[in-house]
């Protein structure tokens, strides 16, 4: 009797998991809809029209089947090399950056001071703004004849004659950067702002009690309890400058020359200047492989275990 009752129970459990899997499925299915439609489908559309040569430039052309040409020839397309050169620039310039002064604004704001919401709203401030007014604005500041940055260096005796940053290229790409940075570094700043506040405060006081300075505390305490929000801080971060389209298109359209034009600039202008469909498809294609490999090696590296962890 015993062993009935067992498997009867074991009968009516796995009855119910498995109607709770059909619910669970059923109220995930319209998030697995919306996935569908709007980036697996899209993707997939876009690896096929890569595998073919389309052109737009001429009505009715067609549309032959190329295979892994359009690869092929990203290998040596120095337009492409070249723009992913300055992606790699400005992408890990802007994020170690980002990532140090995130981390000092957010160790500031964590602390008990006056005046700390208002300096909380302040910092997100340059985030709240959208990428294209963010642009426009750091395009007067360097402007040349009445920019701010010209004003301050003149008044201060530091140079003699307006520079022309947005038409430097040595100067250019970094004038690009501190606008990034400026731009994002309240992002990160508050992710690393809610880990710290997950940190127990037991364990500083533990630290001060074993004769840890703050910079120990640091070293020991904060930065192994921060390994997965700084995982995921560095993951959007770099991932978004990979993508970075609006702020090269409306500070400097990937000028002078092609001094900052991005990967995404460089796709775009492919797509719908040039009308090559079928080479753009494959640059977006690279796009994506590059942007899963960032991902895939963010993940291996910072959220491994430690090795406490493993034992």
């Amino acid at each position: 009797m015993a062993v009935i009752g067992l498997s009867r129970g074991s009968a009516r459990r796995g009855t119910q998991e498995r109607a709770e899997a059909r619910l669970g499925l059923l109220l995930a299915a319209p998030a697995i809809g919306t996935i569908l439609l709007v980036a697996v489908i899209p993707l997939f559309q876009t690896i096929q029209d890569s595998l073919f040569q389309i052109s737009l430039k001429f009505e009715n052309a067609p549309r032959p089947f190329v295979g892994l040409n359009n690869y092929l020839s990203v290998l040596s397309d120095d337009s492409w090399l070249s723009a992913l050169a300055v992606t790699g620039v400005v992408a890990g310039a802007s994020v170690v950056a980002e990532l140090v002064l995130g981390m000092l604004i957010a160790l500031l704001i964590n602390r008990s001071f006056r005046g700390r919401g208002i300096v909380r709203a302040s910092v997100l401030v340059p985030w709240a703004l959208t990428t294209v007014v963010s642009a426009k604005m750091w395009a007067w500041i360097y402007d040349g004849r009445y920019g701010v940055i010209n004003d301050l260096l003149m008044r201060a005796g530091l140079i003699e004659q307006p520079i022309i940053f947005l038409v430097r290229p040595e100067l250019t790409i970094w004038a690009m950067i501190a606008a990034e940075i400026w731009k994002t570094t309240p992002f990160m700043a508050l992710l690393l702002l809610a880990g710290l506040q997950l940190i127990p405060h037991e364990l500083y006081e533990a630290s001060a009690l074993d004769g840890a300075s703050r910079w120990q505390a640091f070293w020991r305490v904060t930065l192994p309890m921060l390994k997965p929000t700084i995982l995921v801080a560095l993951l959007f971060r770099t991932i978004d400058a990979v993508r970075m389209f609006d702020l090269p298109r409306v500070l400097t359209n990937g000028g002078p020359g092609t001094s900052t034009q991005t990967v995404v600039l460089y796709t775009y202008n492919v797509f719908f200047t040039s009308l090559n469909f079928g080479y753009g498809s494959t640059l977006a294609v690279m796009i994506f492989l590059i942007v899963v490999v960032i991902s895939f090696v963010y993940i291996k590296v910072l959220g491994a275990p430690t090795q406490g962890a493993r034992r």
